[in-house]
């Protein structure tokens, strides 16, 4: 049963909410929060968001939340859990109310909280308890720095009141919604900073080594901002929608990811990945680097920092109309993650190319990359990006062994959703003039001013551009579960499609980790383990060979198979299942059967006219 808020409270000058965050136990990872309401309601009710918007999964962050308690005055008042997340305090209307409580953070995530010796961040969604009648009203934030860390700063995207050199001190949000769209970053991060077309960015790294090369960063960042700026608003810089904006950037030994915000970015990447300082002379290495090539790592870095970046439009302000306002209670659904994950995920890489970072065959080499993965799922013909989008609560935010098998990801099938669009936009043309999927785009943040949008009014602004109807192709494309018109859209384009034959894994249908033995993590529906009977856990331990070549083979990689079974088409295959050993009988598919997509181009002025 959907939740209704109470009318909002009349605008005041003077915040009614305010909150004072402390870092009480480092090594025990709490932080402590002290909430005051200068004006509570009797029966004053708070509740700590189950989500955060861009992560669609309920997280239960009030699971962290330990010991609250409220005093009015010199008094002690009763706190009732309500459910989950919800509470009411035993109040009255006629003084102030001071709610404290701790919140263990201990999830080094974009989504949550992390606190310790090296290190604090949290997003308020993990800290904050929303008012209820006070969401619209501004809210306060007080950031203590902890003695024993007189070196720490803060960044975050929040306007600051007073605060010192470090940062630390009070910053205000207008709304509960932007103090929960603007995470904290603390430590002794490194920090830099640059403008795009004029717009103030800062950027800061937790976890860098000496071989960081942070003014790379800076370039390569200030490039993909000033891209995507002049991809929404031209030389329009009055119409950017954000005075200032911070990039913060875990970097750590494994993990990958970002969340969007208003104004700011969480991001997680491999410290591998960061761009390294050259080992030549000085005087000779801004040229070398200047001439290197981004490696595969940094790239995708570059990627992520795209996606976030271009988010700052299109889902934070251009947004389902179901988002218009946010209820942190519950999962809130839409059908339109395909447009803006999918399309946020075509452009970030399209953006790298703008910007000059990537060349053409490097960018059809990360399309590629997107297009095998989306013919590698069998679930694209059983799930619509749109049903995907819908329940991305409980399928692509809960992953499982047999995900494959039942849905598509909205961020990769909506990316080939977009291409094919943006294709067939620039063949159709009107009078002369070629139509692109950037006009699309831009042209909705004009029909629905940069706020919430409905599927109906991207069908409006094809129609306005063209002069046709495309509800048959998005029907096709977002509802249906066809394969897309891939091929013929590309090579209209300039680029050639190679079918090369399949590894092994895709050959047989599995997906594996290999550490001395070979693990099975997937086995897609269809394929020939399936037939055979392999299921997820499995260990494959080896092969058998009948007839008159008789043997046995250990195996340790999916890679050695071919060098044991030789010309055999069948054979049995040793799994160990739950200690049990199994004896299955696979069929070798043809190398042909399954293939492979491999880009090049074939044209390259009309690649470039796509690309520019």
């Amino acid at each position: 049963m959907k939740r209704t808020r109470p009318a909002p409270k009349a605008a005041q000058t003077t915040p009614s909410v305010h909150y004072r965050v402390e870092m009480a136990d480092l090594q025990a990872h709490l932080y402590g929060v002290t909430l005051r309401l200068d004006q509570p309601s009797a029966q004053q009710r708070v509740s700590l968001p189950v989500w955060i918007a861009g992560s669609y999964m309920v997280r239960e962050f009030s699971k962290q939340l330990i010991t609250l308690t409220a005093r009015q005055g010199t008094r002690s008042v009763a706190v009732q859990q309500l459910d989950k997340c919800s509470w009411q305090v035993d109040c009255s209307a006629d003084a102030h109310l001071t709610l404290q409580y701790q919140v263990h953070a201990h999830d080094n995530s974009v989504r949550t909280a992390w606190l310790d010796t090296q290190r604090g961040f949290f997003n308020a969604t993990s800290l904050c308890l929303s008012v209820a009648g006070c969401e619209d009203l501004a809210h306060d934030l007080d950031l203590v720095p902890h003695t024993n860390m007189p070196t720490w700063s803060v960044a975050t995207g929040l306007t600051p009141l007073k605060v010192n050199p470090r940062g630390f001190g009070t910053y205000r949000a207008a709304n509960y919604d932007e103090l929960a769209d603007c995470p904290v970053e603390m430590g002794n991060f490194w920090s830099g900073s640059f403008k795009a077309c004029g717009v103030p960015h800062r950027f800061v790294v937790a976890g860098a080594t000496p071989a960081f090369d942070g003014e790379r960063l800076l370039r390569d960042a200030q490039k993909i901002c000033e891209a995507a700026m002049r991809f929404w608003h031209g030389n329009q810089r009055a119409h950017i929608p954000h005075t200032h904006y911070v990039f913060m950037l875990n970097a750590v030994a494994e993990g990958y990811g970002g969340l969007e915000h208003r104004n700011s970015t969480a991001l997680i990447c491999q410290r591998a990945d960061l761009p390294r300082l050259s080992d030549l002379p000085v005087g000779t290495e801004t040229l070398q680097t200047k001439m290197d090539k981004p490696s595969d790592g940094y790239t995708t870095l570059l990627g992520l920092i795209s996606h976030e970046y271009f988010h700052t439009w299109n889902v934070k302000r251009l947004r389902p109309a179901e988002f218009a306002r946010y209820d942190y209670t519950q999962e809130n659904y839409s059908e339109l993650l395909w447009f803006f994950e999918g399309f946020t995920s075509y452009y970030d890489d399209k953006l790298l190319r703008r910007a000059g970072l990537i060349d053409d065959a490097h960018y059809l080499r990360l399309l590629n990359k997107t297009i095998n993965q989306v013919l590698q799922t069998p679930g694209r013909a059983v799930h619509s990006v749109a049903q995907s989008s819908f329940e991305a609560w409980t399928k692509y935010y809960r992953a499982d062994a047999n995900t494959p098998n039942l849905t598509v990801s909205y961020y990769t099938k909506g990316a080939l959703i977009a291409l094919c669009l943006d294709l067939a936009l620039r063949q159709h043309g009107v009078r002369n003039h070629s139509v692109s999927l950037d006009d699309v785009m831009r042209g909705l943040w004009a029909r629905c001013q940069g706020g919430p949008m409905q599927e109906a009014d991207l069908l409006a602004v094809l129609q306005q551009l063209t002069g046709r109807s495309w509800a048959r192709e998005i029907k096709a494309w977002v509802h249906g579960t066809r394969d897309l018109p891939l091929q013929d859209a590309l090579t209209a384009h300039g680029v050639a499609v190679h079918h090369d034959p399949a590894q092994m894994a895709q050959r047989l249908g599995l997906r594996v980790s290999e550490d001395h033995s070979i693990q099975i993590k997937q086995v897609l529906s269809g394929s020939a383990a399936h037939t055979a009977g392999f299921a997820p856990g499995d260990e494959w331990l080896g092969i058998e060979l009948g007839g008159k070549t008789a043997s046995a083979w250990r195996l340790k990689k999916l890679d050695e198979l071919m060098l044991y079974v030789g010309r055999a088409k069948k054979f049995t295959a040793l799994v160990s299942r739950d200690r049990q050993l199994l004896r299955l009988t696979l069929s070798l598919p043809s190398a042909k059967a399954q293939s492979s997509w491999r880009l090049s181009v074939l044209d390259a002025a009309k690649v470039k006219a796509w690309l520019d």
